[in-house]
């Protein structure tokens, strides 16, 4: 069972529910907030979660990207700790558990409206199963080639606070790109972070990550990009929207964001970069409230 909990990565879950937060917080704001889709997004979003470091966890072994040169934390299949045949059973069961939560999910937020809402959402939801799947699974892994971060931004971002939002008030507003274009910078920015960490033995073993690519003194430009520009998104947000004082509560995180991104810059050795990972993933989860409770106040 520890084997199960350390392969299902806890400290991966405050990203990913995040944008479900967030969406949900300026669902509150409009005044159009259901507990219960808002649980489910959370259910849904955790299955999917897990779901993704199975599958993570698996396509590393198999494909034979993680080596014992690795310096982030334990892989399960790839030590022995979980065999591959008992990693694929879990992905078959967190995928139908993804499943069933999001049709659950579908079913309550549009019982009163039309069907083809229902089918258009299914079909971003089986998209969702097959991103993190496919993210280092298949003949053609995409997080292999270097295009993970466009699925972060995407589902992180995008798809996690403007779906969100939607279920619950069935309406789509396109200023709110804007913050959701922050989560999604700042999720991309962990994983660049774990790019980063890995980029020598990224390098060795083939896996074109946007750091592998491009080497580490741009990729560190790279991360700088995707704080700052996270920042400046909810700034103009803010401005768009003539905020009052109180919705700009956000900004007591943004020296969290600076702190990363400058020891991102300095770092030493590959290894100090996996406390930086937890650090902005907690900074995003900060933000997210603070940026919530000034909207819904």
């Amino acid at each position: 069972m520890k084997s199960w909990i350390a392969a299902a990565r806890p400290r991966t879950l405050p990203l990913s529910l995040a944008s479900i937060i967030l969406g949900s917080f300026l669902a509150a704001a409009s005044g159009r907030f259901s507990w219960l889709i808002a649980l489910l997004a959370v259910l849904t979003t955790i299955f999917l979660q897990i779901l993704s470091n199975f599958a993570n966890d698996y396509g590393d072994a198999v494909s034979g990207k993680d080596t014992e040169l690795r310096v982030g934390p334990r892989r399960a299949v790839a030590t022995g700790d979980i065999s591959k045949e008992a990693m694929l059973r879990g992905i078959i069961v967190t995928s139908v558990l993804s499943l069933i939560s999001g049709i659950g999910l579908l079913v309550v937020a549009f019982r009163e409206v039309s069907a083809e809402l229902f089918w258009f959402f299914l079909v971003i939801g089986l998209l969702s199963i097959a991103a993190a799947i496919g993210y280092t699974n298949g003949k053609r892994p995409y997080g292999y080639a270097g295009f993970g971060d466009i699925a972060v931004l995407i589902f992180f971002g995008w798809v996690g606070v403007l779906g969100t939002y939607f279920l619950h008030t069935l309406s789509f507003n396109p200023l709110l790109l804007l913050p959701a274009t922050s989560v999604g910078l700042f999720a991309t920015g962990v994983l660049n972070v774990n790019n980063i960490r890995d980029i020598e033995t990224d390098t060795l073993t083939g896996k074109k990550s946007i750091p592998a690519r491009i080497g580490l003194l741009l990729a560190i430009r790279y991360h700088w990009g995707l704080l700052l520009t996270g920042m400046f998104c909810a700034l103009v947000y803010s401005f768009l929207t003539n905020a009052a004082w109180v919705s700009y509560l956000y900004l007591l995180a943004f020296p969290l964001f600076i702190l990363n991104g400058r020891a991102v810059a300095t770092h030493k050795r590959p290894v100090e970069l996996n406390a930086r990972l937890g650090q902005l993933a907690l900074s995003t989860l900060l933000f997210v409230i603070l940026f919530g409770v000034g909207q819904v106040l």
